[in-house]
């Protein structure tokens, strides 16, 4: 924090009051009953009240803050923590009390990975746990991110008590901004609640347009607002994300009330991740001489008060169409609409394209990739409720016989399948598949229908006509 002093002359009294740092606490001291000719000159030390009024915002006030203005950590605000390797997803870090990881410098927190040099590494990481805990209110952060495969910088916010609800994710996490080194262009910004396991999660990608337009080459602000019943997030003041639909819940009992579990004092922690299952591994292209995460800032706001008589928003279903179809499109009588209806994807070495003629949709695959979504055309935002039966219907060929999976996903409840991973044979004449299920998992407005044809040992291409999803008695 930034803080001025002045040295003041006391002859014979002591100041009465004086400003303490943080939180616009004061403190009062009795007037000294002495006269000039019976008290000694002394000198003290008097910290003068912190100017904060270039960064007041607009209806909040001043919670607490850091400009990383001094030459050490803020050892009253953070806490280094400490984790061995692999302590959680796989990362191949330790984070450890180190100045080599954790260090004021030129105004910034930098938190900077370094190569153990045998498959290992050492970070930084720091909370205000049980130091600067808070419930509701505005966060902003300014930092500027590393480059390079695996590197994954975070900042996030966890519950102070995370055994109030119940071990992650029933605790429930904030996600205020998380990029990979590998694609520096895209901020994810995400809360994490169930069980079981539910997100949602928003993105941010700077258009190619801004020169040196990347998360890595500047600083950029990550800012969330967090209130009873919604939380807003905001990458350089650009919306990105608002939520209002979440729960907490032990698997297989009644939710806990709204709007547990983001109803209770969190903290802020920052971080710089090395490989883990989301970034993967560094690549001999990571430079870890240049492997750090720098913070200008951080600054926590809180509204004067906040309604908390806050109710869930009520689940409201789209309906089907005319015919019962979920399936927007499934004639492919159109061009695919992302926005609207399909969305082909590819990852994991998977390529291909997809595209519409004659009331089928073509899918035509180069690369098969690793993995079964390598190559995958899926739509999404399909009710799903408990205790509903579906039925999924459609025709399917192929110009070489071959293998592809379907199945129905909760791409925002865990990826659990309402619908499992079906694999299938698919001839070169066109068939009618037929597969029924019954939703046993808690009411979803986001089902998801997905075709995956990577890893299956052919590249061989398909055609899907006639796709339906409907309820059934």
């Amino acid at each position: 924090m930034t803080k001025r002093f002045i040295k003041t002359l006391l002859l014979g009294t002591t100041i009465a009051s004086f400003m303490l740092s943080g939180c616009g606490n004061s403190s009062e001291a009795a007037p000294a009953e002495a006269s000039v000719e019976e008290a000694a000159p002394t000198e003290e030390v008097v910290e003068e009240e912190e100017d904060t009024s270039a960064i007041q915002l607009d209806g909040y006030n001043l919670l607490w803050h850091d400009e990383f203005d001094g030459d050490k950590l803020n050892d009253k605000i953070w806490t280094r923590e400490v984790r061995e390797v692999g302590w959680t997803n796989n990362e191949l870090q330790a984070y450890v009390d180190s100045e080599e990881n954790a260090f004021v410098k030129d105004g910034t927190l930098v938190l900077k990975a370094l190569d153990s040099g045998d498959g290992t590494y050492t970070s930084g990481k720091v909370n205000s746990q049980n130091k600067a805990d808070f419930q509701y209110g505005k966060v902003v952060v300014s930092a500027k991110t590393p480059k390079g495969k695996g590197l994954w910088p975070a900042i996030w916010m966890m519950p102070q008590d995370e055994e109030h609800y119940g071990q992650w994710p029933k605790c429930g996490e904030i996600d205020i901004m998380e990029v990979l080194g590998d694609d520096v262009t895209k901020a994810y910004q995400t809360i994490h609640y169930g069980a079981p396991h539910a997100e949602q999660q928003g993105t941010y990608v700077i258009s190619n347009a801004l020169k040196d337009g990347t998360f890595a080459t500047k600083f950029h602000e990550y800012s969330v607002e967090w209130e009873p019943g919604e939380i807003r997030f905001y990458t350089d003041d650009h919306l990105v994300l608002t939520v209002n639909d979440w729960f907490s819940a032990v698997e297989g009992e009644d939710d806990k009330p709204y709007p547990a579990p983001f109803d209770q004092p969190f903290f802020v922690q920052m971080n710089l991740a090395v490989g883990g299952d989301w970034p993967g591994d560094p690549d001999e292209n990571t430079d870890f001489e240049n492997a750090e995460f720098a913070i200008d800032y951080v600054r926590v706001y809180q509204k004067d008060s906040y309604d908390m008589n806050v109710e869930k928003p009520k689940k409201e279903y789209r309906a089907p169409d005319e015919t019962g179809n979920y399936i927007n499109n499934g004639d492919f009588a159109t061009e695919l609409d992302k926005a609207a209806d399909w969305t082909f994807y590819q990852a994991s070495g998977g390529k291909g394209e997809a595209t519409v003629s004659n009331g089928e949709l073509i899918i035509t695959t180069e690369e098969e990739g690793t993995e079964d979504y390598s190559v995958q055309i899926f739509q999404a935002d399909i009710p799903q409720v408990k205790g509903h039966k579906y039925r999924v219907t459609f025709d399917m060929k192929a110009d070489e016989a071959r293998k592809a999976i379907v199945c129905v996903s909760a791409p925002t409840a865990g990826w659990v399948r309402y619908l499992p991973d079906t694999e299938f044979d698919v001839s070169t004449e066109m068939e009618t598949y037929i597969f029924e299920y019954e939703m046993t998992e808690k009411d979803d407005n986001n089902g998801r229908l997905e075709f995956n044809l990577g890893h299956r040992g052919s590249t061989a291409t398909i055609h899907i006509a006639n796709v339906r999803l409907e309820e059934i008695e």
